[in-house]
């Protein structure tokens, strides 16, 4: 069944804007972090095209008699061309992702698909004017749209269906050659797989551009800019969340106080713990003092400058340091000479 009016604008007032919204807040994040990069910037276009996409797209829809004809055609215009400029730039976001956490050869590879990536934008773009401009008699209608036809869709299905295959090949690639722990290895590359989700919108869109068209084919364009923005941000979003559970579960299980015996590194560690034992210890005539005696085994790391150092997950060369032990203060009690 075809879409209506109505439908189009409660997708336009809900969609882009909760994508819009994940977007400010992965901002937020990297830039409480200091950790702002050219991903970041792509995103951040993104969601300036996804507003005005949205504004351009309820003028188009509005009362037809509200609007001069001519204005009314370049809204449309507007509309297709922001559709691409916020598809490509979340695109381009999550290739410059993976060319932030790549090095070497690899990295090269992907700054020249980038460059692949903004020519393909260019060609999408300057394929609506001339299919369009061929066309002139959809400018007289109330509401004007093109009818893009069969060379714009296979255009669409080609170019969308081996940009997200780079998109899930590039991390995974990448994601392969890093020591992590398989389960958190797993939920990466379901993330960067996620991608899959964006593809399959849009051969529903360029379905739509050659078999329904009109307010169908403008709901469905909604939708996949709509999820390319989200698929752009869920990696970012992701990697938040494990780490709070992770700052988390360390809160809950620090000692009220930690006295330590033997040499400190300013370096990260991966302290390998045995438990010595627990013992009560009386200080004066008043205070009880449970203390942990803890024997660590420190083995420091260096970050190798292949690293995955903006989400936490780096790739790290492990090095044995001396023993040493801890006294962990579990507890005190204090009590009153009789």
């Amino acid at each position: 069944m075809p879409a209506t009016i109505e439908q189009l604008r409660i997708v336009f007032c809900v969609v882009p804007p909760f994508a819009c919204l994940v977007t400010y807040f992965r901002l937020y994040v990297r830039f409480r972090r200091g950790k702002l990069w050219w991903d970041d910037f792509w995103v951040f276009i993104c969601t300036l095209c996804a507003i005005v996409f949205v504004a351009a797209s309820l003028l188009h829809v509005q009362n037809p008699g509200t609007l001069k004809q001519h204005v009314k055609v370049s809204i449309y215009y507007m509309c297709a061309q922001l559709f691409y400029a916020v598809v490509w730039t979340a695109r381009i976001s999550i290739l410059f992702m993976v060319i932030r956490l790549s090095s070497g050869r690899m990295r090269r590879l992907l700054f020249w698909l980038a460059i692949v990536f903004f020519g393909t934008w260019g060609i999408l773009f300057a394929q609506v004017w001339w299919v369009c401009e061929r066309q002139p008699g959809w400018k007289a209608v109330a509401t004007p749209q093109c009818a893009l036809g069969l060379d714009v869709a296979i255009a669409q299905v080609i170019s969308d269906v081996l940009s997200d295959v780079i998109l899930i090949a590039a991390p995974m690639r990448l994601l392969w050659g890093v020591q992590l722990q398989r389960g958190l290895k797993l939920r990466l590359r379901a993330v960067f797989a996620t991608t899959s989700i964006a593809t399959a919108v849009s051969l529903y869109h360029a379905y739509c551009v050659l078999r329904i068209g009109g307010i169908t084919e403008f709901l469905a364009a909604t939708i996949q800019l709509s999820v390319s923005l989200l698929v752009a941000n869920l990696p970012v979003i992701v990697a938040v969340v494990f780490r709070l559970k992770a700052d988390a579960e360390t809160d809950n299980t620090e000692p009220l106080s930690v006295v330590t015996i033997g040499a400190i590194r300013d370096r990260p560690r991966n302290l390998a713990l045995s438990t010595l034992g627990a013992t009560t210890t009386q200080m004066g005539d008043t205070t009880h003092v449970n203390v942990h005696i803890v024997h660590t085994n420190d083995k420091w790391t260096e970050s190798t400058p292949t690293g995955i150092d903006d989400e936490g997950f780096d790739k790290l060369t492990e090095n044995q340091g001396p023993d040493r032990l801890e006294l962990k203060v579990l507890s005190t009690q204090h009590g009153f000479v009789q």
